[in-house]
């Protein structure tokens, strides 16, 4: 599975420590992960995840307001995607709890950076390894696993900026995706002043995957709100 698919996974890191939380956060970003939300607490955790949606949680085990095997539990019941424990409590007795709660592994603190990545990667590659990466437009198909356009017969390649938008329309696909949402999936958590670039990339990501890039009938624009990618049944 291509790297920067699974990179494009929306991650929700729980934590009451705001140094670690900065600490995680910038580790993921620093290896190609832009797609982070943070909680501190369980309540504020279970707020995010229902608006958030994630396809990825790292959770500590102790939270001002209960602890992260409960937590688990409470998000499992919105639904069900892949969780690393990251947390100070080694005891072989918690770990086991852990496990036995759902976790996919259990990274004890202190740890290395580079084992945290691999840890992260080999969950989601285990845990997305069945899906399809292939989206069927109206002139052409969208190969995330290659990172290229397929377009009458020939391979367009898409730049790293690109595929984030393309990812992002496609995670919301026939529905509208605010300009502030695009520019944060691109962008990061400060979205703000990359319009201009926004609508750039846009035109070039139409002149890839559009017969006529000027009337577009797959990438559509909604006046005053965002875009909105349309996709083909098969």
């Amino acid at each position: 599975m291509n790297m920067e698919y699974i990179k494009q996974k929306r991650i929700l890191l729980v934590d009451d420590e705001v140094a670690l939380l900065e600490m995680v956060t910038s580790i993921l970003k620093n290896n190609g992960f832009q797609q982070i939300r943070t909680a501190k607490t369980m309540k504020e955790a279970i707020a995010v995840a229902n608006e958030y949606k994630p396809e990825f949680a790292i959770l500590d085990v102790m939270l001002p307001d209960g602890d992260g095997f409960a937590l688990l539990k409470q998000l499992r019941e919105i639904a069900d995607y892949p969780v690393l424990f990251l947390t100070a409590r080694g005891e072989d007795e918690d770990k086991f709890t852990g496990f036995d709660s759902g976790a996919d592994d259990y990274l004890v603190k202190p740890f290395l950076p580079k084992e945290l990545i691999f840890r992260i990667t080999a969950i989601l590659r285990r845990s997305y390894k069945g899906e399809n990466p292939h989206v069927l437009l109206k002139q052409c198909e969208i190969d995330f696993e290659r990172a290229v356009v397929v377009k009458k017969g020939e391979d367009i390649p898409l730049t790293a900026k690109e595929f984030e938008l393309l990812s992002a329309l496609y995670r919301q696909a026939g529905r509208i995706v605010t300009i502030d949402a695009l520019c944060e999936a691109a962008w990061g958590e400060n979205p703000f002043g990359y319009e201009n670039s926004l609508m750039a990339h846009i035109r070039r990501i139409r002149e890839k995957i559009e017969a006529n890039p000027s009337k577009p009938v797959s990438l559509l624009t909604v006046k005053g709100l965002g875009y909105k990618l349309i996709v083909e049944e098969r």
